[in-house]
């Protein structure tokens, strides 16, 4: 009874997932809004109630930083600040939030405090939650990178310049305003060092090698984080130019590396028909000689369209996963183009779930081998039209769909 209740409810899960439309907001808007009501709480624990009063006052000058309040302002505006880069789906900021939700785990350990013991639970639900959903967050982002560069400088312009302000009166001459502390700041961390503000005991000299150190490190790495993905894309839009360079309008746009998309394209090339391959890796020199291709993610919406999907004859998703399948088509259908939706299944237990993303054919031949075998092996009578029906299974209304999903 357990082993039959699971699949039912698996597969009411994903029902209502396509029915809402989930791959658009699940699960990176809940996380990110977790993610950052997790940042305000962890400031409200740390710095009490009035946290915004507070802040504003430490910003107009009413107000001194307490050093034990440092970390948790950094950790809470970081977290609030990685939000939007999980909404953007980026997987840097996926990581970055891996490790802000571990630092505030192990920041209130340390401090122990009994009102953070709620707050602890909560990040060791969000870390869970983070790597249940790490194969969402898959995306290299222009603009999530930027996001974490100026987070990366602004915790460490914040780390700098109030720790050289409250260790002030251990430099020469002492440092007695925030604007000297910030211009200290500047001065450590780009290691420019004009000399003219020195430090004199150990701990001051320790705090000094400690932001030019940081600094040499947030600065290569903001600066990789930001030309990375924009290399990237360059490489593959050269990548992608090896092709034929054909117009792509009124083609066939074949998706995936399965047999069943390689027959297809060398068929439909055979017969001179204008064909495009969509693979998610490029690849290896020569392998598509002289044949035009897109790589990368089938699902994007840019990649479809960078393959021409909305001005395609068809488009084939042919790839080994059904789920991937379903998941082109509804992006296609997005599109809003001309183009027809072919999706194969692989698994007939698949077949009424891909057509809930209402392909115009789906194309099951694997499924078919079974009840064919079964059939000749019975002495039943094998016609061209009950092979075609099979295979090239057409979109129908939702109770012929049903009854043939369960033949």
């Amino acid at each position: 009874m357990k082993l039959s209740l699971l699949p039912r409810l698996r597969a009411q899960l994903q029902r209502l997932h396509h029915g809402a439309a989930g791959d658009r907001w699940f699960p990176h808007v809940p996380l990110a809004v977790l993610f950052a009501l997790g940042g305000i709480w962890m400031l409200r624990v740390n710095v009490g109630e009035n946290w915004r009063a507070y802040a504003d006052a430490l910003l107009g000058g009413a107000a001194q930083l307490q050093p034990r309040l440092l970390p948790s302002i950094l950790i809470g505006g970081g977290m609030i600040t990685m939000a939007l880069g999980l909404l953007l789906r980026s997987r840097l900021a996926w990581t970055m939030a891996l490790l802000l939700v571990v630092t505030a785990g192990v920041s209130l350990l340390f401090t122990g405090r009994p009102d953070g013991r709620i707050l602890l639970g909560y990040f060791v639900f969000m870390l869970m939650a983070l790597l249940a959903a790490w194969r969402q967050f898959d995306r290299s982002s222009v603009a999530a990178s930027t996001l974490f560069a100026l987070t990366s400088v602004a915790m460490l312009m914040l780390y700098a310049t109030f720790g050289s302000y409250y260790l002030g009166a251990e430099f020469k001459p002492p440092i007695g305003d925030v604007v000297t502390a910030l211009y200290y700041a500047m001065v450590t961390m780009t290691t420019v060092g004009y000399g003219d503000i020195t430090p004199q005991t150990p701990e001051a000299k320790l705090f000094a090698i400690s932001v030019i150190v940081l600094g040499v490190a947030v600065f290569a790495t903001s600066l990789t984080a930001v030309i990375a993905p924009m290399v990237s894309r360059s490489l593959q839009r050269i990548v992608n130019r090896k092709g034929t360079g054909m117009k792509r309008e009124n083609h066939f746009v074949v998706i995936g590396k399965t047999s069943l998309a390689i027959n297809t394209w060398h068929e439909l090339a055979r017969r001179g028909r204008p064909v495009t391959r969509l693979l998610r890796e490029t690849p290896e020199d020569g392998e598509l000689k002289d044949v035009d291709f897109v790589v990368g993610d089938p699902s994007n919406l840019d990649v479809l369209r960078e393959a021409g999907a909305q001005h395609a004859e068809a488009v084939l998703a042919m790839l080994a996963d059904d789920s991937e399948n379903a998941f082109v088509v509804l992006a296609v259908r997005e599109l809003a183009g001309k183009a027809r939706t072919v999706a194969a299944v692989n698994d007939a237990h698949h077949l009424s779930r891909v057509k809930l993303a209402q392909p115009d054919v789906v194309i099951a031949p694997q499924v078919l081998g079974g009840e064919l075998l079964a059939m000749l092996l019975s002495g039943e009578q094998v016609t061209p039209d009950f092979v075609m029906q099979r295979v090239f299974q057409e979109n129908k209304p939702a109770t012929q769909a049903s009854a043939t999903g369960r033949s």
